[in-house]
Parts: C-alpha cells; sequence; structure tokens
C-alpha cells in the first residue's frame, strides 16, 4: 500500500507491506487466541457518543499536566519494545516526533536505544520534552536501582512499572515463528553494563513471579519520581496500589499480549475510577485507534489515553515523518470530535455525551460498586 495515511489502520496496512511477516506478527500478536486484542478495539465501537450543541468555541484546548509533566495533547506514546526491529533510528525517530507534537514519550526498558540518547533526541527536538520510562522490577534490586539512576540521570520525569508480567505471556505467534531474540547487531540497550566493571555485558530481562507490594514500597524508597503501576485490572489491587503510595495507574491489559480472555481496558475503566476514587490518575490503553475513542476514554474519566502497536505500525511505514503525521492525524481527530461534541476542551468532557445502545452486549457488571459510571444495558455512563 502507498499514498497518504488518513486513519491509524491505512499505517498497518502500509508497515505490514514493508515489514518482514515475522515482525508484523511480533507486533499484531498477542496472547493464545489473541480474544483481549480483539475485544481491546471492539470496546470502543460498542460506545455511542452522545454531542451537545450550541455551546462552540473557535478554538479547542487540548493541552494536559499529568503528574507534574505537561502536554500538549492527552495522547500519550505507550513503552513498546525493539524500534530498531522495524526502522534503523529505531527510539530516536519515535521521540522525535513526539516531541514535536507536544505528546509525552514512555520509553520501554525494553528499548533499542539507550534512555540517555532517547532524552538527548528529545531535548533536542524542544528543550520541554517529556519522557518517562517504563520499568520491569528485577530480582536483583542492585540492577533495579541502576535501571532508576539511568532514567533520572538521562531527565525521565515519571517511571511506568509494569506489573502484569510475573511470567511471559504465551504469544503463539512468536513461538511459530520462532522469533525469541533480536536478530545480529540489535540489543537493549538500557540493559547493558549495569554493574559497575562491566563492559559490553548484556542482561535478559527477568520475568519475577515473586513480586509483590512490598517491591513497590521498597522502589518508592529510592525515587521520587512519580511511580505508575501498569497492567493492574482488579479494582481491590487498584485500591491496594493507592494505599502503597502509587501516584497513577496506566490502566493496561498489555495490549492482549499477557493474559487472554482478559476483559477491554475501555471495560474496566469504570471500576478502576470508582476504586482510586479521584485519588490518582488513570491512563487508558489498549485499543485507542481513533480521536472518538480518545473523546469516549476522557469523558469516561480517563485523564490521558496511550496508544502502542500504532506507533509501531507508523514508524515501519515511515520512520519519524511517519511517527509525527500519525500524531497529528489523531490531534486532528480529537480537535474535530471535541467540536462536533460541543466541547471547548477536555475539560468539557463529561459522562453524559457516552451511551451503550440497549442492543450492545457488555459483559461484566453493569454498575460498578460506588460509581456513577453505568456501563451497560442502554444506561447513560
Amino acid at each position: 500500500m502507498s499514498g497518504v495515511q488518513h486513519t491509524v489502520h491505512d499505517f498497518e496496512a502500509a508497515a505490514r507491506d514493508k515489514l518482514d511477516p515475522v515482525h508484523v506478527d511480533f507486533i499484531a500478536g498477542g496472547a493464545r487466541d489473541e480474544i483481549t486484542v480483539r475485544a481491546n478495539e471492539a470496546a470502543f465501537g460498542r460506545l455511542q457518543l452522545l454531542p451537545r450543541v450550541l455551546r462552540g468555541s473557535a478554538v479547542r484546548d487540548l493541552d494536559i499536566t499529568l503528574l507534574g509533566s505537561r502536554a500538549r495533547m492527552p495522547v500519550l506514546l505507550s513503552p513498546t519494545a525493539f524500534h530498531k526491529l522495524v526502522y534503523p533510528e529505531g527510539e530516536l525517530a519515535t521521540v522525535r516526533a513526539a516531541a514535536a507534537a507536544g505528546a509525552i514519550m514512555i520509553a520501554s526498558m525494553a528499548s533499542t536505544v539507550a534512555v540517555g540518547e532517547i532524552a538527548d533526541a528529545a531535548r533536542a527536538t524542544d528543550s520541554d520534552a517529556q519522557l518517562w520510562f517504563q520499568l520491569y522490577i528485577q530480582p536483583d534490586l542492585e540492577i533495579t536501582e541502576a535501571l532508576v539512576r539511568r532514567a533520572v540521570d538521562a531527565g525521565c520525569t515519571a517511571l511506568v512499572v509494569t506489573v502484569d508480567s510475573p511470567v511471559l505471556g504465551a504469544g503463539e505467534r512468536n513461538r511459530r515463528n520462532g522469533f525469541h531474540d533480536l536478530p545480529p547487531g540489535l540489543r537493549c540497550e538500557n540493559l547493558v553494563d549495569l554493574r559497575d566493571g562491566e563492559r559490553g555485558h548484556v542482561r535478559q530481562i527477568a520475568m519475577s513471579p515473586e513480586l509483590n507490594w512490598e517491591h513497590i514500597d521498597w522502589l518508592r524508597g529510592v525515587t521520587e519520581l512519580p511511580v505508575l503501576l501498569k497492567g493492574v485490572l482488579h479494582p481491590e489491587d487498584a485500591r491496594l496500589a493507592v494505599r502503597h503510595g502509587a501516584d497513577g495507574l496506566l490502566l493496561s491489559n498489555h495490549g492482549g499480549r499477557q493474559l487472554d480472555t482478559v476483559p477491554a481496558t475501555l471495560e474496566l475503566l469504570p471500576e478502576i475510577l470508582a476504586a482510586v476514587a479521584g485519588r490518582i490518575p488513570i491512563v487508558l490503553d489498549g485499543g485507542v485507534r481513533r480521536g472518538t475513542d480518545v473523546v469516549k476514554a476522557l469523558a469516561l474519566g480517563a485523564s490521558a489515553v496511550g496508544i502502542g502497536r500504532p506507533v509501531m505500525w507508523a514508524l515501519a511505514q515511515g520512520g519519524e515523518e511517519g511517527v509525527r503525521r500519525l500524531l497529528e492525524l489523531l490531534r486532528d481527530e480529537l480537535d474535530d470530535t471535541l467540536a462536533l461534541c460541543g466541547a471547548s476542551g477536555l475539560a468539557d468532557l463529561t459522562p453524559d455525551l457516552v451511551r451503550v445502545p440497549a442492543w450492545a452486549p457488555v459483559p461484566g457488571p453493569a454498575v460498578a460498586p460506588g460509581s456513577d459510571h453505568r456501563f451497560g444495558g442502554g444506561a447513560v455512563v
């Protein structure tokens, strides 16, 4: 496919034409039967927008401030690994596009460019660029602390701790393709020389079945950066996150790449919001493909949304320019949707703008305990 990309899915179609099919499967695939992968997008399609009229504004305010980080749009780049797998400059191209768009990028611990270099590229593009760092807490806490120091030294302004990966999800496409390691010449640069005296030693990311809340308490004691937990899905865990000092949640099911058949994140949003009761912000990722999706999530109470696979498709399709066009497209769609909903800015997005039609089956409780957000049976949400 060639020509101009008019939708997020156009970037995917164009990227598929360029990439090795094994790498396409790595990006697109999920765990087991990929039920959750499909559910994330489908959940947005079940919701309807109910616009207001005669409340117009010539300009819409899309700016956000999230845990002290300012951004010009409420769309974050969720952490995704191995950008050099799809484009030679890798994360450098991605972060330059994010900085130019005024979007927060969350650099993956499994980046193929070191976080310090990513941060330098962001600041060279825009001195006010905001970069966060995604972290897997390692069983060796000295290694974890070294990773945190690297993020702090790079100027990252928040840590996003992935907590849904006690073991690696069963990606059956990768198993069939025999895709287990990066090609020669690529490596996870954040995992190089993490102990004093090491030269050229590259560690593997260790999944930690023993990870528990005490590790979050420990992390709170070694950094002053805001800490968000990525992968909390159960309301009780959301309440525990607040008690253990989490500054925010990235409501994510890992794009369906970990445990298959968990609910779409959009369906869980009302219950998680009820559990945290406004004490910390919620960023939602999973299935966001349109400006209308962003509006639905924010109207239901999310502070921002994240995108993962679309960034990889855009990077593969057109490098830095591809990612920049993707972010401009989503920004334009968001601005257009706000105008059509009668909103002058993000602050005007309220639950009454979103409905679930009576014919749309929605699994799970219609009303989250203690919540005013209704999510089912044709009720206003």
